[in-house]
C-alpha cells in the first residue's frame, strides 16, 4: 500500500499496489500493519456500502463527535465520485480547509478520513457503490453532519444538471465558528 499525505492534516490517500500477472492482479486493500506504521488508527468496527443510483448524488458531510468520534477509509468499487473531506478539528492547523479527490472503481484508490473531519462525496457516475470501514460503531447520539454548501467552507463541487441530496444533509444549519 502506497500512503500520500494529503490536506486537510492526518488525511492520506491510500494506494493499492498490484501484483499482477495473466490472471489478472491481487491487491492489499487493508492491512493493520501497514496502517499503524503510518501512524493511523486501523481499528474497524462496522463496514458499509452505499449505492448511489444517479449521478449527482451527493451524501455527506458527515462526521461523529466524542466519545465516538471515528476514522473512515473509503473506497469505490463502481462508478467514480467526487471525495470530500474537511476538517472541523479546531486545534488542528488545517482547521476549516477541505480537499476533494476524485475516486475511481478502477483506480483502487482509497480515502483515509481522520477523526474531527467531515467526509462527503458527489457521485460522478449512475449507480456508483461506495465502501466505508468506520473505527467506531454509528452512535445516533454522536453523529453530526454540516451542509454541503455552507459558505463558511465553500466547497467547490463539480457542476451537475441535477443534484440528489437528502432533506438531512440540505438542512443542516450554517455553521458557527
Amino acid at each position: 500500500m502506497i500512503f500520500t499525505a494529503i490536506n486537510p492534516e492526518g488525511t492520506f490517500i491510500i494506494q493499492a499496489e498490484k501484483i499482477e500477472d495473466e490472471r489478472g492482479f491481487f491487491a492489499r486493500s487493508f492491512c493493520k500493519r501497514e496502517l499503524e506504521e503510518q501512524g493511523l488508527d486501523a481499528a474497524v468496527a462496522q463496514c458499509s456500502v452505499a449505492m448511489n443510483k444517479k449521478r449527482g448524488t451527493i451524501r455527506g458531510m458527515h462526521y461523529q463527535t466524542a466519545p465516538r468520534e471515528e476514522t473512515k477509509l473509503v473506497s469505490c468499487l463502481r462508478g467514480s465520485l467526487y471525495d470530500v473531506v474537511l476538517d472541523l478539528r479546531r486545534k488542528s492547523r488545517t482547521y476549516l480547509q477541505w480537499s476533494a479527490q476524485e475516486l475511481q472503481a478502477d483506480d483502487y484508490k482509497m480515502i483515509y478520513v481522520p477523526k474531527g473531519c467531515a467526509h462527503g462525496y458527489q457521485t460522478l457516475d449512475d449507480n456508483t457503490l461506495v465502501a466505508y470501514q468506520m473505527s467506531e460503531f454509528y452512535s445516533p447520539a454522536s453523529y453530526r453532519g454540516v451542509r454541503w454548501n455552507d459558505p463558511t467552507f465553500d466547497i467547490r463541487w463539480p457542476p451537475v444538471s441535477t443534484r440528489i441530496i437528502s432533506k438531512k444533509d440540505s438542512s443542516y444549519e450554517d455553521f458557527i465558528k
